[in-house]
This record gives structure tokens, sequence and C-alpha cells, in this order.
């Protein structure tokens, strides 16, 4: 069964040497598949451009759409380009601003806690550790697929360039361990997430939506006494981007309001996608929630 796994990674290594401008031309083709042949959660994308953003006028959003479905065909061919790209290239391709602050955080020996949205090439931020000193510990927090197959190659990915990837029933416990080794962690939390319960619902409002959030990262921020900053995602052009650390806090644990951390980080994200909606995963159904009880 090992044979299987080797032999996808080997092809998708072998595709991912394709030089990224050619890769680009695949993914105008999947883009145009997913969106007019397909129709890859059209009524999805959609529904969620009409409700979320209800001041572009019906052609801005089908632009938007197309655009989006673009997006989608780039980021495929971004994502398996990770199998091949060199430290040097990825440091070009994807930079990020504001890092001394960061590093002044983490030198002083305060953990730093990093949200994240479903917005721009989110899989090229595990080159996080290109960064950062050798000494600091780069995390990001990630569900297990059930495909056992396509969980090691994610892994593979997400951790070529020295992130360490945990899984989120196993969060607060591997960073309290580091804490204790006395290392200094910063990890990331992609928190635009649907909640699967009601123990860490939160609700907010957010493109127009009354929408449930995640709080588990606010409580992991606090107990860890972490910094904590929002990434802003900046698409530069195909295939490079900016990630802007803009700080949200910078002690969680004496936030005086509950949930205030993730109202912000949920502001600031709302921030980014209006910039440029194109670039936020609208395929997917994160207003399904209806509140109850009001």
């Amino acid at each position: 069964m090992k044979a299987i796994p080797t032999l996808l990674n080997g092809l998708m290594w072998g595709a991912s040497r394709i030089p990224l401008p050619l890769l680009y031309g695949v993914a105008a083709v999947l883009a145009w598949l997913a969106h007019d042949v397909v129709r890859y959660r059209r009524k999805m994308v959609d529904r969620n451009l009409a409700s979320c953003l209800p001041e572009l006028s019906e052609k801005e959003r089908r632009r938007a759409a197309r655009r989006f479905y673009r997006f989608l065909g780039d980021y495929f061919v971004e994502t398996l380009r990770l199998h091949s790209m060199s430290e040097r290239e990825m440091k070009e391709r994807m930079r990020f601003e504001n890092i001394d602050e960061v590093i002044a955080n983490l030198r002083s020996g305060r953990d730093v806690s990093l949200y994240l949205g479903h917005y721009g090439n989110w899989e090229w931020v595990s080159s996080l550790p290109l960064h950062f000193p050798e000494d600091v510990v780069c995390g990001q927090i990630y569900h297990p697929l059930t495909n056992k197959t396509f969980d090691e190659l994610f892994l593979g990915l997400r951790e070529r360039f020295g992130a360490h990837c945990i899984p989120m029933a196993r969060t607060l416990r591997q960073l309290v361990t580091w804490k204790r080794d006395g290392k200094t962690s910063i990890v990331g939390y992609i928190a635009d997430q649907r909640p699967t319960s009601g123990r860490d619902r939160h609700w907010l409002r957010f493109l127009h939506h009354e929408t449930d959030a995640i709080t588990g990262a606010e409580e992991i921020s606090r107990r860890l006494k972490a910094a904590v900053y929002y990434v802003d995602m900046v698409r530069l052009g195909r295939g490079r981007y900016c990630g802007r650390f803009i700080k949200i806090c910078e002690d969680a644990s004496v936030m005086p309001q509950p949930h205030s951390i993730t109202d912000e980080y949920y502001h600031l994200l709302e921030a980014s996608i209006r910039r440029d909606p194109p670039y936020w995963l609208w395929s997917h159904n994160r207003f399904k929630h209806i509140r109850k009880n009001r």
C-alpha cells in the first residue's frame, strides 16, 4: 500500500518541475472547466457573492466570480509547485512585511499567534520558517484528512520549509510542551472556518451575515499570553504575494472583552475581502449555520 502514496508523490513532484508560467496555462484550462463546463459549486459561489457583497452590481459579481475561478486554478498549480520549489524562489514569491516587530516579540520570550483566512494562497504561508531565526518554532494548525494518502501528501507540502503541522485536537498540548521546553513559537490559525460544535462558537457580524466563529484560537492565545497578529495577504501578481503582519494585541491575556480578538480578526479579514473579493474561498458554505433562540 505504501507504493501508492510514493508513486503519486513522484508524479506530483515531476509535474511541479514544470515552470510556473507553463503551469498557469494548465490553470487557465482548469478555471474554464470549473466555471463553464463542470460548473463547480457555481450556485454556492453566486449565492455567496450576492449575499455578502450586495453593493456590487450583477455585472461586477459575475466578473468577481469568473476571477475567483481563475484564481482557484492558479491556487491549484501554485500549491502543486510547492513540491519542488526552491527556498530562494519561495522567498522571492512569498514575502512578509513587519517581520522585525514579530521577531522582537519572540525574542522577549512571548509566543505569537497568527490569524489567517482562506484568502490568497494560504498554503504558501507555510514558508514562514525561511524568514525567522532557526531557534523559533513555526507551527500551523490543520485538520487531518480522512484520506490517508492525501493527508500524507499535504503534510509533506506544508512541512517542506520547516513548519510543524499540529492536529487541531492536540494544539494546546503541543504549544504548552514547547513552552515548558523553553521554546518560543509562532503558530498560524486559519480561523474563518465554520465551527463544528457549539462549545467554541461565538456569533458576530461578517459580510452582511450573522456568522458563527471559532474561538479556540483566541482561548489558546489568552492562555499562552501570546501576541496576536493578523496576516493580511496581498496578491501582487500571479505567483507573487505579500503577507502583512497587523498587530491585534501585544498580550492576549489582558484583552478585557471576551471574543474581542476574534471580532477584530473578522473585521480585518472582511477589509481584505472587500479590497479584492476574488481571492477569498467563495465556494465553501461558510454561512450554513443559523442562530437560534436569539
